[in-house]
């Protein structure tokens, strides 16, 4: 007797799946649809050519550069929302060990500014 919500749930929910899916045959076999209308749209840009073309290095390692500094920017959010609580218990501790973590992020930025990383044209 417990079970009985439970498979009413599943039975619902499976009823509805099925429900929709069927509808969707139905309704969407109606419509007469033109060969144009089937056709891949994409950005504007008709499909011609190959599907998957040759991206550039520079368009990889700006990406990797990204995602990196981001996460760094995740690390520094809860240390920023709890700063004061820490800030009573060990000051000095706290500011240095962001300090560090700040400086070889800065060093990380700089390497990469230097090696052109961050230049399109190059």
């Amino acid at each position: 007797m417990q079970y009985i919500p439970v498979l009413l749930l599943v039975l619902v929910a499976v009823g509805f799946s099925v429900g929709t899916l069927v509808m969707s045959v139905v309704v969407g076999k109606r419509g007469k649809r033109s060969q144009i209308k089937d056709t891949a749209y994409e950005c504007g840009m008709l499909p011609v050519g190959e599907g998957s073309t040759r991206l550039s290095v520079k368009f990889y390692l700006v990406a990797m550069l990204f995602i990196l500094f981001d996460i760094e920017v995740v690390f520094l959010y809860p240390w920023a929302v709890v700063y004061r609580q820490m800030l009573a218990q060990n000051a000095a501790l706290i500011v240095g060990s962001m300090a560090c973590f700040m400086f070889i992020l800065f060093i990380g930025y700089i390497y990469a500014l230097k090696k052109g990383a961050f230049d399109w044209k190059r």
